[in-house]
């Protein structure tokens, strides 16, 4: 039990409360999108049709461009699910020869590897007949939720890619999953990190993964620093750097770059990593004056959000940042926090958090729909922050007056990529939340007829 909080729930012990509406997909998804995350690639899907949609859906997430990512399916039926697929496997790959690939993903769905097939033996042999560099990832989906698939996958792609560089690039960096995360748009969350970065004199060497070049996770280990850019997933790759090759990992038990104070703090500790404390110092000073003066300029209505309680509903990449952010920032009162996963990193920051906001909200780890349904119901925040799942999950809820719509999946079409990370990011999400507030008031129905 986590100090200072009434009540925390792992769903993983609550067998008699299954849900067939989970929030995450299946591991065999995290790992496509972790692969699709390399340029010019191709990934080939192991698995029924089915399955191969995941694969699809993964393309889009990595926003890659179709003319230059291939992916491919064995298109298993009946008899490959019954008595195996390799055969179906090592046809497939020959046939790939003819899209002058630099490298082939070979990813394993459920049913395969529930008959056995061997795609490492598969691959192996493959590697004779063909030009293009051949990485089997076992990621069937029973092996966890999409979250496993991603550190499934980036512990594949770096023990066969990696090459150990002894000599370190000085004020390196490697960026480790920016695509675990629920900002709709996180490529901008990417994108500032790399800004914020390259103002603070580092060099990013590799982002594992998003458009990432084989040559990039060639020279992975010639970083001196790493950064996790997700709670759900990359520590487990950001440990093996560090074992292995001694990359130290940066901002470790600090929120990530969301609200005021997670944002400062997160620019201090780079600078002083990076030997740029001053210049550190004066991102934060002009971007909080940035947004103070856009607020008081621009009428942004904190006064009717004050006070207000609110759930949390989101993973944890940006559900732990949020909860200062409405506590410090909008002066709001956390009552309810529901994670999509957990893991101990998360956990220890979530808590230290609580600890100094003076917060006691219930707490849910790897909630599901119906959890999160029910636990709006015996909270009844007057105000949630989540996704388009919860705005109608709080539908006929008594007391559940406003659902800010920050979290993927996310009811609005983004053309232009916007941060939530970094002093523009808080500006993107005071705009989201006030639209969302005075949406409420809008008139359901037509009541009058136009005079013109």
């Amino acid at each position: 039990m986590m100090a200072g909080v009434t009540e925390a729930i792992d769903l993983r012990t609550m067998a008699a409360e299954r849900c067939h509406d989970p929030y995450l997909r299946c591991a065999f998804y995290g790992a496509a999108q972790t692969a699709m995350g390399v340029s010019g690639s191709c990934v080939l899907a192991h698995s029924p049709q089915g399955c191969y949609q995941l694969v699809e859906i993964a393309f889009g997430w990595q926003s890659e461009d179709y003319t230059q990512t291939e992916i491919l399916c064995t298109k298993l039926c009946e008899d490959e699910i019954v008595y195996g697929g390799e055969t179906a496997l090592a046809k497939t790959i020959m046939e790939a020869k003819s899209l002058k690939v630099p490298a082939m993903f070979v990813l394993s769905a459920c049913g395969p590897e529930i008959v056995g097939d061997n795609i490492s033996a598969v691959c192996d042999e493959m590697r004779k007949k063909v030009d293009f560099k051949i990485i089997p990832i076992e990621c069937a989906g029973f092996r966890g939720s999409q979250y496993d698939g991603v550190d499934i996958a980036l512990d594949a792609l770096l023990k066969r890619l990696a090459v150990d560089h002894k000599r370190k690039i000085p004020n390196s960096v490697c960026l480790i999953a920016p695509h675990a995360n629920a900002n709709p748009t996180w490529m901008a969350d990417l994108a500032w990190v790399k800004g914020a970065l390259a103002m603070l004199g580092a060099n990013v060497v590799a982002t594992l993964t998003h458009r990432t070049t084989l040559s990039e996770f060639e020279n992975v280990t010639s970083a001196e620093k790493s950064i996790v850019l997700s709670y759900d997933a990359g520590q487990k790759a950001a440990d093996h750097l560090s074992r292995e090759f001694g990359i130290e990992q940066l901002c470790r038990g600090i929120p990530l770059p969301i609200g005021f104070t997670n944002v400062r703090r997160w620019l201090t500790a780079l600078g002083e990593a990076l030997d740029a404390a001053g210049v550190a110092e004066r991102m934060a000073a002009e971007g909080e004056r940035m947004v103070v003066e856009q607020c008081r300029r621009k009428g942004f209505d904190l006064f009717s959000l004050s006070r207000l309680s609110t759930a949390i509903v989101a993973d944890a990449t940006i559900g732990i940042p949020l909860i200062r952010l409405a506590t410090e920032d909008l002066e709001m009162v956390p009552v309810l926090i529901s994670l999509r996963s957990s893991g101990k990193a998360a956990e220890e920051v979530m808590g230290n958090e609580l600890r100094d906001l003076r917060l006691n909200p219930s707490i849910v780890f790897h909630t599901d729909v119906y959890r999160t349904r029910r636990s709006l119901a015996e909270v009844r925040p007057k105000t949630v922050f989540g996704s388009n799942i919860e705005k109608h999950a709080a539908e006929g809820l008594d007391g559940v007056e406003y659902v800010f719509q920050l979290i993927n999946p996310i009811q609005r079409f983004r053309m232009i990529d916007r941060e939530y990370f970094g002093y523009t990011g808080i500006l993107n999400l005071f705009e989201s939340i006030q639209n969302d507030f005075w949406d409420r008031y809008r008139s359901k129905r037509k009541r009058y007829e136009a005079r013109w």
